[in-house]
């Protein structure tokens, strides 16, 4: 079974290897979706509970990236490289991460399958 949360931050950035707008300073309220699988536990009746969900996703990637420059955070901060780097802080939380969706905009978007 699949289970998934959405967090939004908003933060500021450039690309340096970019010719185009995106070149320029600017920001976004970012759209984060993460998707945890697992079996459903006997006593809970739950794979994770969103409220723990919500603690460390909030503790390992949203206080960090939440109205901050991820140029300072991120090297060449594409959507892509931003996806990584939550990856990264996410990888041993032990939350069954499944997927991992990071918006930029309503159009958008890139996943990660784990």
């Amino acid at each position: 079974m699949l289970i998934s949360r959405v967090f939004k931050f908003d933060s500021a950035h450039k690309l340096p290897n970019y010719s185009g707008k995106c070149a320029q300073l600017h920001g976004h309220t970012f759209k984060l979706i993460v998707t945890c699988s697992g079996n459903i536990e006997k006593e809970s009746g739950m794979i994770i509970d969103f409220l723990e969900l919500k603690k460390i996703v909030n503790e390992k990637v949203i206080g960090k990236l939440d109205h901050n420059y991820l140029n300072d955070i991120v090297e060449n901060p594409t959507c892509e490289n931003i996806l990584l780097w939550i990856k990264g802080q996410l990888k041993n939380s032990n939350i069954g991460l499944k997927k991992l969706a990071l918006y930029e905009s309503e159009n958008n978007f890139c996943e990660l399958e784990l």
